[in-house]
């Protein structure tokens, strides 16, 4: 029988066992080590906890990393990404739809070639890391080579990764419309290559209502139901003037939700980006089925859409997810989109608490995701999927160190002020997959 490899990683150290709230997190919400102890064996966690209570428990020869002034915390998860649009982020001066055609159609066209979809994917996963997303959930484009090439380079890494073929039959260049019935045979091969192979599953991935025929739209809902295990995702209500063109694609529906409740594509299953301009009906209408909303406040503001209201959702019973939306958002950063996220609420009338933004990126994704019992948290059993974060990563960072701060101060300062300069170490599955400054080493004891 091999012999469990056991590695011990010691710092301050939080993560979820629950929700929070919206305001002062609850109690027993999060655990919270000053001084604590992770240990890992065969890429999952085994134990975790203060660390005068642990390290008796270790053999000498146990390998033992120090990291007294940083943080340790879940991987991150992205709860809506797109794979072909890093080329694109930032770009000026459009609102969603001339985005659509002026950027994003564009740089999708590349993806048409499988080397460059390859190098893409490659690059792809090395930016999540780098900025401490361990999982997410991924939109490739029309070509089946894009999954392909995704699913792959996730392998690579052993990162868990939900993507899918974007289904596009009109309203789309030419070259990047697929047909219908083809788009369902290629999804088709795409789930039973792929979902279920180690940590990768797939997500039916119509765009959004407008470039989709009600033929691909009810295709979609039957993959939906032939595989009831995979995802869907799409977007809605994000833009005014989108709302505006679903209404005239589809005049026999009631609402722009109501259109993907009527094809079968609005399930527990379902991840709906943006959900901007929506009311109680359709909040009221999420809960009933368990749909969730993916929060992307970095696009919402960059692309002029609106903002979100988080606590109408919250108070509706509806599961939201946090996200970065690249490239409509501006940074791969889930710290930076925690600090877009709390500046939206500011200017909804109730802030983002810090403990609340920790939470969406961390427990809160993976349940939106529907994978908290492989990841979201570092109970024993789960995926060792964790972050190294350097509270004091820049000078403005340093300059805001104070020995008595709270952990809610210091959370704070990370989601205001923090961005991929903070992340010290990615591991996934126990294995370091992003060490930022690899001549900076822990304590070893």
């Amino acid at each position: 029988m091999q012999k469990t490899e056991l590695s011990a990683f010691r710092a301050p150290l939080l993560h979820f066992l629950d929700d929070p709230g919206l305001d002062a997190a609850q109690p027993d919400s999060y655990v919270w080590y000053p001084d604590g102890l992770l240990l890992v064996a065969d890429g999952r966690v085994q134990a975790i906890g203060p660390a005068n209570e642990l390290l008796p428990t270790l053999s000498a020869d146990v390998p033992l990393e120090h990291w007294p002034d940083r943080l340790i915390v879940p991987g991150f998860i992205d709860a809506h990404v797109h794979l072909p649009q890093l080329g694109v982020i930032g770009s000026y001066g459009a609102q969603l739809l001339d985005w659509l055609e002026t950027y994003t159609f564009p740089a999708e066209r590349r993806f048409g070639d499988p080397d460059w979809a390859q190098t893409q994917a490659a690059r792809f996963m090395d930016e999540l890391l780098r900025h401490g997303t361990t999982s997410a959930l991924v939109f490739c484009t029309a070509h089946p080579a894009s999954v392909d090439a995704l699913f792959q380079a996730a392998e690579n890494t052993g990162m868990a990764i939900t993507a899918g073929k974007v289904m596009m039959d009109r309203h789309a260049p030419a070259d990047l419309c697929d047909e219908a019935e083809q788009s369902y045979r290629d999804s088709r091969r795409l789930i039973e290559r792929w979902h279920g192979r180690g940590r990768l599953r797939y997500a039916v991935t119509p765009r959004f209502a407008p470039t989709s025929t009600p033929e691909q739209l009810t295709l979609a809902g039957r993959l939906m139901s032939e595989y009831p295990d995979v995802l869907m995702q799409t977007h809605w209500a994000e833009n005014k003037a989108e709302i505006a063109w679903v209404r005239d694609l589809f005049p026999e529906r009631h609402s722009y939700l109501d259109v993907y409740d009527h094809y079968g594509l609005l399930t527990e299953r379902s991840v709906l980006a943006h959900g901007i301009h929506i009311d109680d009906t359709d909040r009221n209408r999420l809960a009933q089925t368990g749909a969730r909303i993916a929060f992307c406040p970095t696009s919402n503001t960059f692309l002029g859409s609106g903002l979100f209201d988080l606590p109408a959702a919250r108070a509706s019973d509806v599961a939201v997810g946090l996200a970065t939306d690249v490239g409509g958002g501006t940074s791969l950063s889930l710290l930076a989109t925690m600090g877009e996220a709390y500046k939206v609420g500011q200017l909804n009338g109730r802030a983002l608490s810090p403990f609340q933004a920790f939470y969406l990126a961390t427990l809160g994704n993976a349940r939106v995701l529907h994978q908290a019992d492989e990841t979201g948290n570092l109970e024993p059993g789960k995926q060792a999927d964790f972050l190294v974060l350097d509270p004091a990563a820049t000078p403005m960072l340093a300059h805001k160190q104070a020995p008595d701060a709270s952990l809610s101060e210091r959370l704070f300062d990370l989601m205001i002020l923090g961005d991929d300069r903070c992340i010290q170490r990615s591991y996934v599955a126990g294995v370091c997959r992003y060490d930022r400054s690899p001549t900076t080493r822990a304590l070893i004891a």
